[in-house]
Parts: structure tokens; sequence; C-alpha cells
């Protein structure tokens, strides 16, 4: 099986699953207890804190650990808005994740005004889009720092001090983001930042929230005070060892991976392009995410190519991966203008360091036999399409 489906979710690294094994099998105390197991378990926690703290240039007790990067959001948002109830207004941009949007929607049940900031055919927000939608009441701004299905890298830094400039936090989803690239909390001067382990080849189950302690949020959950009293219940020691320790990796190889992760997904996206009537879906390979690819194959549908792929031993995704079983198009897609029957055949290519230059070959091979073949079992008549503006992107013509 080649494996090119890693921003839904990675393969555990071998070396994270080392450090997790003494505390599935021995060393299994809950950290809240007073007895050698449980002090073993706490220091674990504490040693945990300190390496992603130091990863992301924050002080350990601004990060608590999480079931993962939904209920970080959630705790960011829910949180904020509690926190700060003279101010019923939140700002989220027209891309996020559900585990963004959704919350929102919550609070727009309630009685809060929601703001989604449109994007541009590239997915990117306008500074002075968000500048104008501030206004007093506004209690929380959140945007997605990299985006899940077409890799859009948002420019976190600028927004956040427009946000700050109006006595606003800000809030990013930076679940795809850590270990990918350079990520750095204090540069990026953001006051809630979520994470997810296996999005990085960290176990599933596990993720964490920084927080500004200046920017405290309400705690959701009632229970023991775990967790600096924001997260209650007994933390997942072995899960968090693990995430810990794939955080440390990506951050230790990064200077090797990253490049190497781009070029093959530079290299993926060359060679798809060859087969007509393509499109890119969001930035160039070398603006976005690494290994993340989103291609529009025109005239077919992108769950045909995914299931024929997948036979041929080829993981890939359509649209977004969280809702890839449901037939409505993407809210990405068709927020950077897409065509519901473009959306419809888009299928996502995203790749670890762990995949080689003769996956990407064969990937290749597969998606244009694949591409020819379901065409060929289909009479369509090609439209004309020009460049998308700022001509980004690909189509191929006859």
């Amino acid at each position: 099986m080649i494996y090119f489906d890693n921003n839904d979710t990675t393969p555990l690294d071998p070396e994270a699953l080392e450090s997790m094994l003494p505390y599935l099998r021995d060393k299994f105390g809950n950290p809240a207890s007073l007895h050698q197991y449980g002090l073993e378990a706490e220091n674990a926690l504490d040693k945990a804190r300190e390496t992603i703290a130091a990863v992301v240039n924050v002080e350990p007790k601004e990060i608590i650990f999480t079931s993962g990067a939904t209920e970080s959001n959630n705790l960011a948002i829910f949180g904020a808005a509690r926190a700060r109830p003279d101010r019923r207004h939140i700002i989220i941009s027209s891309i996020e994740h559900s585990s963004v949007s959704e919350p929102a929607k919550r609070l727009e049940n309630e009685g809060y005004r929601v703001t989604r900031l449109p994007v541009d055919g590239m997915g990117y927000i306008s500074s002075e889009a968000l500048r104008e939608a501030l206004d007093d009441d506004t209690a929380l701004v959140s945007i997605v720092m990299a985006n899940h299905e077409i890799g859009v890298i948002q420019e976190i830094q600028t927004l956040a001090e427009i946000a700050h400039s109006r006595g606003v936090w800000f809030h990013t989803d930076a679940a795809q983001a850590l270990g990918k690239i350079t990520f750095d909390v204090k540069a990026l001067g953001v006051d809630f930042a979520s994470f997810n382990g296996h999005k990085l080849h960290g176990p599933k189950g596990v993720g964490g929230l920084y927080f500004n302690r200046k920017a405290r949020p309400k705690r959701l959950m009632e229970g023991a005070p775990q967790e600096f009293d924001l997260r209650p219940g007994t933390e997942n020691v072995p899960g968090i060892v693990g995430f810990a320790k794939a955080v440390e990796i990506a951050a230790r190889d990064q200077t090797v991976v990253i490049p190497e992760v781009r070029r093959l997904s530079a290299k993926l996206a060359g060679g798809l392009s060859t087969i007509e009537y393509t499109h890119l879906n969001g930035p160039p390979p070398e603006e976005r995410l690494p290994g993340n690819l989103n291609i529009t194959f025109l005239y077919i549908e992108g769950e045909a190519i995914l299931m024929h792929l997948s036979n041929r031993g080829v993981c890939v995704s359509s649209g977004s991966a969280c809702s890839s079983k449901s037939l409505v198009p993407s809210n990405v897609l068709t927020a950077i203008g897409l065509l519901h029957e473009e959306a419809h055949g888009a299928i996502r290519f995203s790749l670890s360091r762990f995949n080689t230059e003769a996956e990407v070959d064969e990937v290749i091979e597969h998606t244009t036999e694949v591409v020819q073949l379901l065409r060929s079992m289909t009479a369509f008549i090609p439209k004309m399409h020009s460049e998308r503006e700022g001509g980004k992107g690909f189509y191929r013509k006859r």
C-alpha cells in the first residue's frame, strides 16, 4: 500500500511507539496518585509538557493536554466566549475545520454574532477584511494556520496583531502546522493554539492547547483540577509521551524533512499536471503546506478516482477527509470559487516523511491510468476553462 493521505492521519513513528510502551505496560500509574507509580506518571507528564513547550517556544504552564485538536478548538472557542460574557461577536474564516465552524454555529444559535471571513481564489484571508469585521463587541478571532484541504498557510502573525489592536483574543487551529512547518507561538503572537498528535506521526486521541495566561479560557467540563484546572480527567499518559516524542522528532529533523517533502510534492504536482483538464486548487506547491496537493480532475467524480486508486493500493482523500463520505461539496473548495462539479472532482494527496520518490512515480502512473480509464467510460464534452485569477494553478486542454 502507498499511503498519500497524511493530512487525515499519519503512521505512528517507531520512536514514538517505543517511548509509549513503558507507560502501557509497567509505568501505568495515575499522575494524581502520590505513590511511586503516580510519581512516575506525573514526571512523564512534566517532561512531555516541557518538551512540547520548548519546541513551540512557550512556558510549560501554558500547555494543557487534551484528546486532540477537536477538543482543543472547542475549549478555545467556547472557553474564550464564556470568559468574556460582555462580548458577543466571534470571527472565523470560511475555510475552517468543522471543529471550529460547528462551535461557532452553536454560539450563533445562542445569540452570538458570527462573521465568516471570505478567502480569495488561493485561500488567503485579507487583512483588511479582518480589520473591517472587528468591533468593540468581538471576543475572539479564530483562523486556521494551515488548511487541511488546500494547504494554504495564513499570515497568522499579521492577523493576530490586527485582532490585538482592538483588544480581541486570537486563536489558531495549528493541527496541520505543528511538525510540518516552522512553528513559534511567541513569534506568531496568538493567545490560543490547538495541536494534534496523530497529524505528525504521534498517537491518536491526544493533543494540546496553548493558552496565554492573560487570556485564560473558562473550563468546559466539571471534575477534578487536572491540567491547571482547565481540563478535568485522568491524563492519557502513554499518548502524551508519544505525542511529545513525535514533536521532538519533528523539530529535530525538520531541516531535512521539510525540504524533502516539498521536493516530492512538487514532483507529484509536475507529474499530475500533464493530465488533461486538471486544476491545482490552492497555492502553488512551494507556497503551501509541505506534502499537500489538492487537484481537480474535471469531468469525473473524485470518489471514483479514490476507489480505483485504493484498488491499486494507493490511499488518497476526496474533499475533506473528516467528511469524505458526504456528497456535499467541500466548503473549502467552494469558498475558493470552485463550482460544485469541480469540487466533486477533487482529490487530495498528502505526503509525509515516510514517503519515497519511487512511490511518487507509482502514484503519478496509477493516477494517470485511472483518470484515462474513467474518462473513457464517460461521454463528456470538454469545456473551455480560463486560468484562475492570479495565473496560479494549471488547466490542461486538448
